[in-house]
């Protein structure tokens, strides 16, 4: 409620702190998803006190606040000389990836006028994002499959789907859940063949995997240089390690950039012309990434990408020689995701409850498309100080969701899957929550039951789920 009285500073940064007690730890490597941490105070601080001096600075009207129009060229272009392109390079900071995501799906449409009903063409491992890209801007998005060992996008497959409507194709670098980079030469190959963009999601690796190469991975051409690929989206609060809200999205022209961008005079007021899906929005985040960069530059990326690739080659030969694992393909990045064996009385989400319980946070990820359920870790700079610890645990982990056996989640799935969540109100559906150990009351509680009912669900049921989920959670009167 909105106090009478204005409260102090201290008062209501204690009571933040209070709020956060129950938060997964931002900082030091346990948090295996969601937060990237560089291990440099000094970093962080130049960050966060870049943030705050552009915190009043609105980023609508750059004629307005020219600081923002340097801060962005520069930022752009030192993402872009990383990635196959050079200061001439066009491109837009973004609020994130699914944002620039976004961007690229409404350049590629607008690009193609002549395209009344148009869609894109994705490998099924794709981030979500593009999804939403579809839904929002009325774009069909159709799947093609990816090869079943190695989980990499099948060219020969892209090329088949492609018709008289497509105007975009993608491939990630890598792909999120696994970690693998699709052929991104083969599929930009096939589209500047049939003249179609090709935007490649390097969203989380783009800023990891020009250091993995200069540590000595085997890494294959997937930026600018490839031909082909005409745009291309990289986070910079991911392996950048920039405030939340950064990401940089990459054309190879400038015509191809004006498509992502929207005007609008059909109003009295003031002419809008933006660059991005926001209009009003804060340029803290623009600051953050630009000190950050600077801040670590050259060397500390360096630095960080080779701790990071040796914490990763360690945590895939560790998982290797716990039994019951197994790791899902081959990363190429520093993202890991494994399963359990054919073991019927061990359960992957009953280990994930287990490591957390004990410090650790392995992101659940669902079975879809013939591809295993799994848990997710993405390791960063400051995960090669943690290897040792995130193996025992998870060892111990594995021995004690051996002993507890599988969540019993016997007809749950059918009886979930054949409910009209659209009729149920928050209320009742928070009701029904404790039958698969789920209470609002409680900070952490086990998800095992939960993820083991939602495994069992078709995308679509899911889906309806988890939007009531979110609707019963912020519901005030719970």
């Amino acid at each position: 409620m909105l106090p009478e009285h204005g409260r102090s500073s201290a008062e209501l940064l204690d009571e933040l702190r209070e709020l956060r007690a129950a938060d997964l730890p931002t900082q030091g490597g346990r948090t295996t998803a969601y937060v990237y941490d560089s291990g440099r105070p000094e970093v962080r601080a130049a960050a966060q006190a870049a943030y705050l001096e552009m915190l009043e600075v609105n980023g609508l009207d750059p004629t307005a606040f020219p600081s923002i129009v340097r801060l962005e060229r520069e930022v752009v272009a030192a993402v872009a000389s990383r990635l196959g392109g050079d200061a001439a390079t066009p491109g837009i900071f973004t609020s994130g990836g699914t944002e620039s995501i976004i961007l690229a799906v409404k350049a590629a449409r607008d690009s193609r006028p002549d395209v009344a009903e148009p869609e894109i063409v994705v490998p099924t491992t794709v981030h979500a994002a593009f999804h939403k890209a579809g839904h929002y801007l009325g774009v069909r998005v159709k799947q093609v499959p990816v090869w079943p060992s190695s989980f990499r996008a099948d060219a020969a497959a892209t090329a088949d789907a492609i018709t008289e409507n497509t105007v975009l194709v993608v491939a990630s670098a890598p792909s999120y859940a696994h970690g693998v980079i699709d052929p991104v030469t083969e599929i930009a190959a096939i589209a500047q063949e049939r003249g179609i963009a090709c935007h490649v999601d390097a969203c989380v690796g783009g800023w990891l995997l020009p250091w993995l190469a200069d540590a000595g991975a085997d890494v294959p051409p997937f930026d600018l240089s490839v031909p082909g690929v005409t745009s291309l989206s990289v986070d910079l609060h991911k392996f950048g390690y920039a405030p939340k809200g950064a990401s940089v999205l990459l054309f190879r022209d400038s015509e191809l950039r004006l498509a992502a961008y929207f005007a609008c005079a059909e109003w009295p007021g003031y002419t809008v012309i933006n660059s991005t899906i926001q209009s009003s929005k804060g340029t803290g985040p623009l600051a953050g990434a630009w000190a950050t960069l600077q801040a670590l530059g050259t060397s500390g990326y360096r630095q960080l990408g080779a701790s990071a690739l040796a914490a990763t080659r360690q945590v895939v030969r560790g998982i290797a020689d716990i039994p019951g694992l197994t790791v899902l393909g081959s990363p190429d990045a520093t993202l890991v995701a494994f399963t359990v064996d054919d073991d019927p009385g061990l359960d992957l989400f009953t280990i994930a409850d287990e490591a957390r319980a004990r410090g650790f946070f392995l992101q659940p990820q669902l079975s879809y498309a013939g591809m295993p359920a799994s848990l997710h870790l993405t390791l960063t700079g400051v995960s090669a100080e943690g290897v040792d610890a995130l193996l025992a645990t998870l060892a111990i982990a594995v021995e004690a969701a051996r002993a507890i056996g599988p969540a019993p989640t016997a007809g749950l799935a059918e009886m979930i899957g054949g409910l009209d969540f659209a009729a149920l109100d928050d209320a009742t559906f928070a009701s029904l929550l404790p039958a698969v150990g789920v209470s609002f009351a409680e900070g952490t509680p086990r998800m095992a039951a939960v993820n083991g009912v939602l495994d069992g669900l078709p995308p679509a049921a899911r889906e309806a789920l988890l939007t009531r989920f979110l609707s019963a959670l912020y519901s005030p009167a719970l």
